[in-house]
């Protein structure tokens, strides 16, 4: 058993993969093999997956961030100022808009394709947070970085966290 668990408790920067599957009008998958990141849309009519996202790039240019802000009482002041900041209109007279639908898979498929910030912190009553970095935070890390992204916890890159359990 101690064997399996340090296997399994890796940091993420020994991912070889990650991907992900979304079901909405269409059936997207999203997936990284370590040379980019690519989105297969499932066409009906022949009931496979066909290339629609070559090589996905995160857009630098979009101005949305994604919060669950009903935790926004429950955040340090570091991160209240940061977002209150995003609220503010920039010189060019527009501010950061929220968009938060609270499903990571969801707000990572779109980050991925249109740009922004997601964060899901720590807070007053979750000092560690509500995602696990195993099979949540460094999967989606994986897909941000092979994205162009960024992905941290706010003080390290999140595929660099040495995991003590597999939660």
């Amino acid at each position: 058993e101690q064997k399996c668990i340090i296997n399994v408790c890796q940091p993420g920067s020994n991912l070889l993969a990650a991907g992900y599957c979304i079901n909405s009008s269409s059936v997207v998958f999203t997936i990284s093999i370590g040379k980019g990141v690519f989105a297969f849309t499932l066409d009906p009519t022949y009931g496979e997956f066909v290339l629609t996202h070559d090589n996905i790039k995160i857009p630098k240019s979009n101005k949305v961030y994604s919060f669950n802000e009903g935790n926004y009482e429950l955040w340090d002041e570091k991160l209240k100022k940061y977002l209150d900041h995003l609220r503010v209109p920039s010189p060019n007279g527009k501010p950061y808009s929220g968009r938060y639908v609270g499903c990571l898979v969801g707000e990572i498929h779109r980050m991925l394709l249109v740009g922004g910030i997601y964060g899901n912190p720590k807070n007053k009553n979750n000092e560690n947070g509500n995602l696990r970095i195993l099979y949540e935070c460094a999967p989606m890390s994986y897909l941000v970085e092979q994205a162009g992204g960024l992905a941290t916890d706010g003080i390290q890159r999140i595929l660099d966290i040495e995991l003590v359990t597999s939660n």
